[in-house]
This record gives structure tokens, sequence and C-alpha cells, in this order.
């Protein structure tokens, strides 16, 4: 009983490493990003590139990069993320597929100072 509740860990350990890795490591669509990101974020963030935030605690997206690793967010988007404001709005907990976080974070990316617009993956060349 003992081996199975163990090798159960291990697999589903494995499992959650397998999906960060691949989020973590894939590309993303931006244009798709930006979609989720206006839909879903823009009632307290500023999503672009310039403009203040509606919600005067919320973070600009174009900022995010110089207080978090914009490629390591994909890991808290996958579990939730946890927001400690106090103020009047909370964040509220998005579940996202792993091809909208790729997307989201493809298009925060693309937000980032000196960051190639690289074209999205269902551009043509």
């Amino acid at each position: 009983m003992k081996r199975r509740g163990a090798a159960f860990s291990i697999l589903l350990a494995g499992g959650a490493l397998f999906l960060t890795t691949s989020v973590l490591g894939a590309v993303g669509d931006r244009v798709r990003g930006e979609r989720l990101a206006r839909e879903n974020c823009s009632t307290c963030h500023a999503i672009g590139m310039s403009g203040t935030s509606p919600y005067r605690f919320a973070p600009p997206f174009r900022s995010l990069h110089e207080k978090y690793d914009v490629d390591g967010l994909a890991e808290a988007l996958a579990e939730g993320i946890g927001v400690g404001n106090t103020g009047e709005r909370q964040m509220p907990m998005f579940v996202l597929s792993a091809d909208e976080i790729e997307d989201l974070i493809a298009y925060l990316k693309s937000l980032e100072p000196d960051t190639p617009r690289r074209p999205s993956r269902t551009s043509a060349p």
C-alpha cells in the first residue's frame, strides 16, 4: 500500500513538472494573449504600452517585468494567482488553459522594452 501511495505521489509530481515545463518552454500567440488580457484584465489593469490602470492598485501590464520574472508567472497562472490586496477590489481567480497561459505570457513579454515582436504562431510568414 505504501508503494502505491509513493508511486502516485511521484506520478503526480511528474505530471505537474511536465505541465510547468511545457508551459514555460512553449511560445504563445501574443495576439490571442492581448485579446485574453483585454477581455479579462482591462477593467483593473492598463494592458497596453501607455495609459494608467483603471484600478489604481493594479499595476500596468507593461511594468510587470520590473517586479516579476514574466516567464515565472506561467506557474502562478496555472495554480491561480493570489494577490494580497486589501483594496475595494480583489483580483479574481482565473482558470486558464496551458495555451491561454502561453498566449498571455507571450503578450506580457511583448510589452517589455527591447523585446522583438515575433509573429504569432497563427500568422502567415
